[in-house]
């Protein structure tokens, strides 16, 4: 008797893991994924570029919101459905916006360096003389 008693306050104590908010890593996983098919598609729905939405969701996986802009455009080539425009701009998050503030401060002072040279493509690498 006392076996199954232990037995059973085995099982309902593992089974009650979730309740004291212990971590579920396949349950993660399964929910990150299932995010980042839901972005992917609204990116699709929305008529935003894969880069942009990579761009915009750091956090989430690029097979995962690929995979869901993939889907998206399928359906919504099967069915003939329009672009739905976005009422609203995206914010890139915060540690994004740092790094294209520096880059474009990268590219403004190149032209300075480069002020005393021609523009233009560069010359052309000669082919071997006949």
């Amino acid at each position: 008797m006392s076996r199954i008693c232990l037995a059973l306050i085995v099982v309902l104590t593992l089974t009650a893991c979730e309740q004291l908010g212990i971590p579920d890593p396949r349950k993660d996983a399964q929910q990150k994924e299932a995010e980042g098919k839901a972005i992917g598609g609204a990116c699709r729905q929305s008529g935003r570029a894969l880069e942009d939405c990579y761009a915009f969701n750091p956090n989430a996986t690029k097979a995962a919101i690929f995979t869901g802009w993939r889907e998206m455009n399928d359906y919504m080539t099967e069915n003939k459905l329009e672009i739905v425009k976005p009422q609203v701009e995206p914010s890139l998050p915060a540690n994004r916006k740092k790094r294209v503030v520096q880059e474009d401060s990268a590219d403004e002072s190149a032209p300075e360096a480069d002020a005393g040279q021609a523009s233009g493509p560069p010359p052309r690498a000669s082919t071997a003389q006949r």
